[in-house]
């Protein structure tokens, strides 16, 4: 799983999220930093309103957390997602000791991006893909 500063940055770099079943999430900033949150068609929703998307908490009687606006969440996709989100530009992942590597391709030029797991490393190379457009 990304770091919750790396998933800030892609963020801030213009990733868009559409909250999906499964999707994983924190609310950052408000002292839950750790507690990562897992949307389902049970406990945790998306409900669609005039002003923009909710993720609404359903049964959670012990919290005095009803709902959150989606932009009050920190989206944390994963390896499979960050990959598919590279798309043509991902031309592999490699292991160099304990680092991971992820190459991508983008106008002729490649270009590797280092991470502690291979969650990060595609996060790296999609924020440097994003910084750069």
């Amino acid at each position: 799983m990304i770091s919750i500063n790396l998933a800030r940055s892609l963020r801030d770099a213009g990733l868009r999220w559409s909250p999906e079943r499964g999707d994983h999430f924190v609310v950052a900033d408000r002292g839950m930093d750790d507690e990562v949150f897992v949307l389902s068609d049970m406990t945790i929703e998306v409900r669609d309103h005039a002003a923009g998307a909710v993720i609404a908490f359903n049964g959670t009687t012990e919290w005095a957390l009803d709902s959150l606006d989606q932009a009050d969440a920190l989206w944390l996709p994963s390896e499979g997602q960050l990959r598919d989100l590279l798309g043509d530009a991902f031309v592999r992942l490699e292991r160099d000791g304990a680092v991971y590597v992820v190459v991508t391709e983008v106008a002729g030029t490649s270009e590797p991006s280092r991470g502690s797991d291979p969650a990060e490393a595609y996060g790296l190379a999609l924020l440097d893909i994003l910084g750069s457009s």
